[in-house]
């Protein structure tokens, strides 16, 4: 099945409980933190000077008309003194109306920042709190896209909302006053009508062209999941020759993408016709009116550039109506695909006033476990068993048995459908994960690092590991070899996902991590199975070594990696079949026998190729 046809991305879907008032309201207490005085007092300030800044820009038109009407007068010193006045006055009043404008920025930023900072810091906490099914399911370009466009649109938002909306809306209400008082009725009348003949063209296309930015989203983020999944396995294209492939179906996304972008580019087109032919109707009228006045003696020259300025100024802001209001319904689908993201329900929560895990004695209980990751697809059928305190049991079966699910559990990044899975007798269902978590260790397959240096990947660990940790831990895990050859030594760059490192030593970078956290609790999930025979052996000697004293389940492929530990548990189709002993269940002659058989077959005729 093609991998695009999965289910579109919930996020991208608006539904009734993210609708733009429902996420309006959950973004308030972003922007009014109860708990921040100085942010409350930053607002206070910033709306005092938009009033500041909108009365002097209304009272412009006004300086502006006086200076005409002196200039309409016979020339003498008192008109130039009344006219230079007047001019003085318009030019102060510019310049204060760009200082209150600009110091509202200055109040108002840090208010905007931070509850941009704010709710990128929840998301980003919540996706961590998500279960790994989330994180299975979704493609990280797409999580990452959903993130960066959130965040990108509260600044700009809000700015649009604060400075831009509310203002004109004061100024209409102000304008519509002064234009009673000067030419009466009809001027408001006219001018109300243009207004809202503007508003609802500028909505109704703006609406159709939101529905075009939405499908641009949709495949924007598609091209970059695309790419995000491509480069991150940018070895396994190369191993089959895939490059013209991957680049046919990322061109395919970016065709898809620029085709959308056109259409709504051409919608931006009609919009601004559709915008400019109502404001110059209104222009061309009102001044039309005003010179008819003039005509008959009832309105003076001032008049004619009062009503130009007015509405000048008016249109100034709703020119930009389209674009706000685009930004505004934009910002709030983004930012209501956020609020779905801390929506998403967490599937494995603490319970309520739910203790701290306390061990004594490290053993694991897995007690009638039933566990499938889809409801029509069982994995664990009523599994029992049990790893005592301080023994090395491990766990073997044929591919699909269920192993790597027994540490899934274990960590609970899921919980069982039934039965109960218990560490020193305490039901991991009823502890915090914190605690959990904190008691075991783990060294999987693939030990996947941070793009950052072998220092930094193995204090890992625990929080506040020093040098000396990471020291003692490297050396614990036999890295030390390697980092003297490095001339970086712990300060050496490992790659993303550590590629530059090799297998080998991505295990023992892994394994000194674990040794820094020092759990009593050790998983080694497959951990040697993807290393070469030398040093897959290597590995194991410091893998007993790091074993030894605590209670360490193995899961493993090849059963010579684990023929010492203490008890084997072996599980086919999701049911413990055998359990013993590596020669109690080789005299059984059972599914251990017959795999043991099979391995050791497949091992000499290896030998005899080679020889």
């Amino acid at each position: 099945m093609s991998p695009d046809t999965a289910t579109q991305d919930p996020a991208a879907r608006p539904d009734a409980n993210h609708s733009g008032w429902n996420t309006l309201r959950r973004f308030i207490p972003y922007l009014w933190p109860k708990d921040r005085l100085d942010l409350r007092l930053r607002i206070i300030g910033a709306v005092l000077l938009i009033l500041a800044a909108k009365s002097t820009t209304l009272l412009l038109p006004f300086a502006y008309k006086r200076t005409i009407d002196a200039m309409g007068t016979k020339v003498g010193e008192t008109a130039f003194t009344v006219a230079f006045a007047f001019v003085l006055a318009y030019a102060l009043g510019r310049f204060a109306g760009v200082m209150f404008d600009n110091m509202r920025n200055i109040v108002f930023e840090r208010v905007g920042q931070d509850a941009t900072r704010a709710l990128a810091e929840d998301v980003f906490a919540r996706l961590h709190r998500l279960s790994m099914r989330f994180h299975l399911a979704r493609r990280t370009g797409e999580v990452t896209k959903v993130i960066e466009r959130g965040t990108k649109s509260i600044d700009v938002m809000l700015y649009f909302m604060l400075f831009n909306i509310a203002p004109t809306a004061l100024e209409l209400t102000a304008v519509a006053i002064i234009f009673y008082f000067h030419f009466g009725w009809g001027m408001v009348a006219a001018t109300a009508l243009a207004v809202v003949t503007y508003a609802w063209l500028t909505r109704a296309i703006t609406e159709w062209r939101n529905a075009l930015r939405s499908e641009m989203n949709k495949l924007d983020g598609q091209a970059l999941g695309r790419a995000v999944d491509s480069l991150l396995n940018y070895e396994t294209v190369k191993y089959f020759g895939a490059e013209a492939r991957e680049q046919a179906r990322y061109a395919q996304a970016t065709s898809a993408y620029a085709n959308a972008a056109v259409t709504s580019e051409n919608s931006l087109a009609a919009l601004n016709i559709a915008q400019a032919l109502v404001v110059n109707l209104l222009m061309a009228g009102a001044m039309g009116y005003t010179v008819w006045g003039w005509s008959k003696g009832l309105y003076t020259i001032g008049d004619l550039v009062f009503v130009n300025t007015y509405l000048t100024q008016l249109f100034r802001p709703l020119d930009m109506l389209g674009m706000v209001y685009r930004t505004i319904s934009q910002g709030l689908i983004d930012m209501a695909a956020m609020f779905k993201l801390i929506d998403t329900k967490v599937e494995v929560e603490d319970a309520p006033g739910a203790p701290a895990l306390v061990i004594k004695r490290p053993s694991i209980v897995f007690d009638n476990v039933t566990f499938g990751y889809e409801k029509d697809r069982t994995i664990l059928h009523g599994l029992s068993f049990e790893v005592a305190a301080g023994s090395q049991v491990a766990i073997v079966g044929p591919s699909g048995a269920g192993k790597s699910t027994i540490a899934r559990l274990v960590f609970r990044f899921y919980d069982p459908w039934s039965g109960r899975i218990l560490i020193d007798g305490q039901d991991i269902a009823q502890v915090t994960q914190a605690s959990l978590r904190a008691a075991l260790g783990i060294v999987p397959q693939d030990s996947v690092l941070f793009n950052d240096t072998i220092g930094y990947n193995i204090a890992y660990g625990r929080d506040g590991a020093g040098l000396a940790d990471v020291e003692a831990a490297a050396q614990a895990a036999a890295l030390t070899p390697l980092i003297a050859r490095l001339p970086q030594g712990f300060d050496t760059e490992v790659g993303e996902r550590g590629l530059k490192l090799s297998g080998g030593e991505k295990q023992r970078v892994a394994i000194a991590r674990t040794l820094v956290k020092n759990p009593p609790i050790l998983l080694l999930d497959e951990a040697t199975s993807a290393l070469d025979t030398r040093t897959e052996q290597d590995i194991l000697t410091t893998l007993h070594a790091v074993a030894s004293g605590r209670t360490s389940l193995s899961i493993a492929h090849r059963l010579s990696t684990i023929a010492d530990a203490d008890s084997i548990l072996v599980l086919d189709h999701g049911r413990l079949a055998e359990s013993g002993t590596h020669a109690d269940l080789l005299r059984r002659q059972g599914l251990y026998a017959e795999m043991w058989n099979r391995q050791a077959s497949e091992v000499g005729e290896l030998e005899e190729a080679a020889e």
